[in-house]
C-alpha cells in the first residue's frame, strides 16, 4: 500500500501568485473582511465621530485618547485602513465574481439535456410509469403540459447506439452510446433567477463600496496629495489651503449669516481645514427656527437665494431639515444654526466700589472683538470682556428648581422650624448654590435670554459666565441667575440674587453696598436694638446692640476687608463673610452642645439687623420703607440673606446683566457633490433583488425519459426525476402535482424517496 503510495507522482507546484488570487477570491476572505468592517461600523455608530479632540480627551482621558486617535476610531469611516479594507472588499468580490459568473452564464444557457438515464434513479425526487399512446403522442403530451406549468422546455431524440444516425439528429454519439436504448430526453428548468441573484448580490457589495470610496474622503485626500495641499487652521486661507471648485466628489461645511452670502465652503480634517469654493453663492435671507414646549427646536429652516455668477442667474429656495435643494449636481442641505453675530448690551453691575452710571454699558458682538473693562470696575487686575453667545430661549423645568430652592432656602432649624433663620451651620459653608433634583412634576417655562461671556485676565486665564437676561420665578420669589464655571467641562454654578419690588437688581446691591459701609451697620444695629429690646431695661438694649453689632460685622467681612489704597499693592488674602464667617465663630467660641441654639440666635439677630439696614438705605435713597409683615418682603429677604453670602465666593468684581440684543441667525449647511450616489442606489437595489432571489427563488429542473414500454405494447414508459437547489416542503408539493399530472393514477410502481 505504501508503495503504491509512493509511486503517485507529486501534484504540479502552485505559484504564490496563484495562491494568493485563491486566498482573495475565496469566500472566508470576503467574510473575515464584512466582519471587520461590522465591527468598525458598530464602533463609529456607538462613538460620535468628527468631535474636537478635547471630548474625547474629557470622555477617555489623555492617554486613551492618544491611542483611540491613533487607530483613527474617531474619524473610521475616513481613516486609512477602513478605505484599505474597503478596496481589499471589491477587490476579493470582484475576483469571485469574475471565476464564477461564466460557470453561471454557462450553467442558464444549458438544460442538462444529456443527462444519463441510469443517473435519474439517483436523484431524491423520482417516479417511474406508463401511459397510453404511442412515445411520439405521449412525448408532445408532456412537452405541452410543462410548457402550460410555465416550464422551459428542450427535448433530446435518442437513438440507441452510437451511430451517425444518432450524431447527425444532434445527440452526442458518446450520449447515444452511453445509454443504449432509443427514446426523448425532455428537459425543462424553473427558477433561473436563483442564479442572477448572486450575480447581483455580489455585484451590489462592489457598487456599493466603489461609491463609497468615491464618494468618502479619498479623492479629497488623493486630490489634496496630488496638489501638496496643506490644511490651515487659521482664518486666512490661501492658494495652498484650497481645493478646485471642479472636485468631483467632496462633504463641506458652509457657514452663512443672516443677510449675507458665502460660496467657500471648508472641509474639516483631523489636521485642520480645507477651503472648497463653490460655483455658486449662497445668500441668507431669513432664518426660521420653531420650538417644542421642552425648548427643543422642532422645525429650523433657511430661506436661501442661490446667485451663480457664470450666468447671472438667481434661484430661491427653502432648505429644511430632510428637504434639501438641489443645484448644479450640488446637495445643500440643512446642517444645524448658530449665531450669526448678534449684537448684545450688557449692563454691569459693581459688586465692590461706588455705583456704575446709568449710561454705562458694554457694547459687542457675538464672537467679536474682546471689551476692555474700565479700572473703576475691575481695580485689581486687567480683565476683557468676550461675549460668546446668545440663547433667546431658555426652557427649564421650574419644578426642579422650586423644590431645590426650597431645599437650599429654608432649611429647617434644631427646633424644626422652617423659617430661614434656623440654617444649619453645616450647610452654610456652601458656595453658590447647587442644583438639587426634585421628584416633583416638570413644569417646563421659558425664563428668558441668556447671554455667555468669558472674562480673561492679562495672562490668558479665562473663567466662562452665563447671565439671564429677566428674573425667574422660583420659589415664589423672582431671581437673577448668575452662572459662572471655570472650565467648558463643568457645569455652570449659579448667584441667585433675589429682584427687588422693580424687578431690578438695584435693591438687592443697596444692600450689598449698605452692608460695607460702617455708617448705615450702625444706624441698622441701633434700629435693631431699640426694636427688639421693646421698651426692656438700657442694659439689655446695649447688650443686644453689642450682639447685632458683632454678628453684623462678621457676616460683613469687615475684619478681613482689604484697605482699596492697597489694591495696587501686594495681594491680598480674600476676607471670610457671610455664613462661612458665622462658622468659623461658632465653632471658635461656642461649645459643641451649645452650637446649634446659638446658630438659630445668631441667624435672627443676622435677618433682623439685615431687614434694618435695607430700610435705612430705601430711606437714604428716598424710599418708603418696607414692612415685616408682607410676604415678598420675607420671600425677599431670605433670598438676599443666602445671596449676599454666596457673592462672597463670586469671582469677578462685577455682574454684568445683559439689557438688550439685536439676535442675528445663522445657517449651517452641509454642501455635497456625490456623484457615487446613483451607484450606491444602483448597489442597494441590486442587493434587494439579489437577495430576494436567492431567498424565495428556488432553481428546479425536471427531466422527464420517454420510451416505448417493450412488456406493454401500445403504452410508452415514463421515468420522471426533479432536482432543487433546496429541498423544502414545497418541493415535495410540486413534484407531487407533476408526478399525478404527467404520470397515470394506475401507473405509480415505483414511489417518491
Amino acid at each position: 500500500m505504501t508503495a503504491a503510495v509512493d509511486s503517485l507522482p507529486p501534484l504540479p507546484a502552485r505559484s504564490a501568485r496563484a495562491d494568493a488570487l485563491e486566498l482573495l477570491a475565496s469566500m472566508r476572505f470576503a467574510i473575515a473582511l464584512l466582519t471587520v468592517i461590522c465591527i468598525a461600523s458598530a464602533i463609529g455608530t456607538v462613538l460620535q465621530q468628527g468631535q474636537p479632540l478635547v471630548n474625547y480627551v474629557d470622555a477617555f482621558g489623555p492617554y486613551w485618547a492618544e491611542v483611540f486617535g491613533a487607530l483613527g476610531l474617531f474619524n473610521i469611516y475616513s481613516s486609512g485602513w477602513f478605505l484599505v479594507i474597503l478596496a481589499f472588499l471589491v477587490i476579493s468580490t470582484s475576483l469571485c465574481i469574475a471565476r464564477n459568473v461564466p460557470k453561471i452564464l454557462t450553467d442558464l444557457r444549458t438544460f442538462k439535456e444529456n443527462v444519463r438515464v441510469r443517473a435519474l434513479d439517483a436523484f431524491h425526487h423520482k417516479a417511474h410509469g406508463s401511459a397510453e399512446g404511442a412515445p411520439a403522442e405521449v412525448r408532445d403530451r408532456v412537452l405541452a403540459t410543462l410548457a402550460a406549468l410555465g416550464w422551459q422546455v428542450k427535448a433530446q431524440e435518442r437513438l440507441g447506439a452510437a451511430s451517425a444516425t444518432g450524431a447527425a439528429s444532434g445527440v452526442p454519439a458518446g450520449a447515444a452510446g452511453a445509454v443504449g436504448e432509443a427514446g426523448t430526453m425532455i428537459a425543462a428548468r424553473r427558477g433561473r433567477a436563483n442564479k442572477l441573484g448572486y450575480i447581483a448580490a455580489h455585484s451590489a457589495i462592489v457598487l456599493v463600496c466603489l461609491g463609497g470610496l468615491f464618494d468618502g474622503e479619498m479623492v479629497t485626500k488623493t486630490q489634496a496629495w496630488w496638489q501638496d495641499l496643506v490644511p490651515f487652521k487659521g482664518n486666512n486661507p490661501g492658494p495652498k489651503n484650497s481645493l478646485g471648485v471642479d472636485n468631483p466628489a467632496y462633504r463641506a461645511q458652509l457657514f452663512v449669516p443672516e443677510g449675507a452670502r458665502s460660496g467657500s465652503a471648508v472641509l474639516n480634517l483631523p489636521q485642520g481645514m480645507l477651503l472648497q469654493p463653490l460655483p455658486f453663492e449662497v445668500e441668507l435671507r431669513k432664518f426660521i427656527v420653531e420650538y417644542y414646549d421642552t425648548g427643543m427646536p422642532k422645525r429650523f429652516a433657511s430661506e436661501i437665494v442661490v446667485h451663480d455668477a457664470r450666468d447671472k442667474s438667481t434661484h430661491a429656495a427653502t432648505v429644511e431639515v430632510n428637504k434639501p435643494f438641489v443645484y448644479d449636481g450640488v446637495t445643500i442641505f440643512q446642517s444645524s444654526f448658530e449665531d450669526g453675530g448678534s449684537t448684545v448690551e450688557l449692563k454691569p453691575h459693581a459688586l465692590y466700589g461706588q455705583r456704575v452710571q446709568e449710561g454705562d454699558v458694554f457694547k459687542g458682538m457675538v464672537g467679536g472683538d474682546a471689551i476692555t473693562v474700565p479700572r473703576a470696575l475691575s481695580p485689581r487686575e486687567a480683565l476683557s470682556v468676550e461675549i460668546t453667545g446668545l440663547r433667546p430661549v431658555n426652557v427649564e423645568d421650574l419644578a426642579q428648581a422650586d423644590g431645590a430652592t426650597q431645599a437650599e432656602d429654608t432649611p429647617k432649624a434644631g427646633g424644626g422650624s422652617t423659617d430661614a433663620r434656623g440654617v444649619n451651620f453645616q450647610e452654610l459653608g456652601r458656595q453658590l448654590g447647587s442644583d438639587h433634583k426634585s421628584a416633583a412634576d416638570r413644569r417646563l417655562t421659558n425664563i428668558g435670554p441668556s447671554v455667555t461671556y468669558k472674562l480673561r485676565d492679562a495672562a490668558g486665564q479665562a473663567r466662562e459666565y452665563q447671565n439671564y437676561m429677566l428674573p425667574v420665578h422660583i420659589g415664589g420669589q423672582p431671581l437673577f441667575l448668575l452662572g459662572v464655571r471655570s472650565a467648558p467641562s463643568e457645569p455652570f454654578r449659579f448667584l441667585r440674587v433675589p429682584a427687588d419690588d422693580q424687578m431690578q437688581l438695584t435693591g438687592w446691591l443697596r444692600l450689598r453696598e449698605a452692608l460695607a459701609d460702617a455708617g448705615m451697620r450702625q444706624q441698622a444695629v441701633q434700629r435693631f436694638s431699640t426694636r427688639g429690646a421693646d421698651g426692656q431695661p438700657g442694659e439689655l438694649v446695649a447688650q443686644l446692640a453689642l450682639s447685632s453689632q458683632r454678628v453684623l460685622e462678621l457676616y460683613a467681612g469687615v475684619h478681613n476687608v482689604v484697605d482699596p489704597a492697597q489694591l495696587d499693592g501686594a495681594p491680598q488674602a480674600a476676607p471670610t463673610a457671610g455664613f462661612q464667617a458665622l462658622t468659623d465663630f461658632i465653632e471658635k467660641a461656642v461649645p459643641e452642645a451649645e452650637r446649634e441654639r446659638a446658630s438659630a440666635t445668631l441667624i435672627r439677630i443676622l435677618n433682623g439687623t439685615l431687614f434694618e439696614l435695607l430700610n435705612v438705605v430705601r430711606e437714604h435713597d428716598g424710599l418708603k420703607p418696607l414692612s415685616p409683615d408682607e410676604p415678598a418682603t420675607g420671600a425677599f429677604m431670605t433670598q438676599a440673606v443666602l445671596s449676599l453670602s454666596d457673592a462672597n465666593a463670586y469671582p469677578a468684581p462685577f455682574i454684568l446683566l445683559p439689557s438688550a440684543f439685536e439676535q442675528r441667525q445663522a445657517s449651517v449647511f452641509q454642501v455635497t457633490r456625490t456623484p457615487g450616489r446613483n451607484v450606491v442606489y444602483l448597489g442597494c437595489i441590486l442587493l434587494i433583488v439579489g437577495v430576494f432571489a436567492m431567498l424565495y427563488v428556488r432553481e428546479r429542473r425536471v427531466w422527464v425519459w420517454v420510451r416505448a414500454d417493450e412488456a406493454q405494447p401500445g403504452r410508452t414508459a415514463i421515468t420522471l426525476a426533479l432536482s432543487s437547489t433546496r429541498q423544502t416542503l414545497d418541493t415535495d408539493h410540486e413534484f407531487d402535482r407533476l408526478r399525478h399530472t404527467l404520470l397515470p393514477s394506475p401507473a405509480t410502481q415505483d414511489e417518491v424517496i
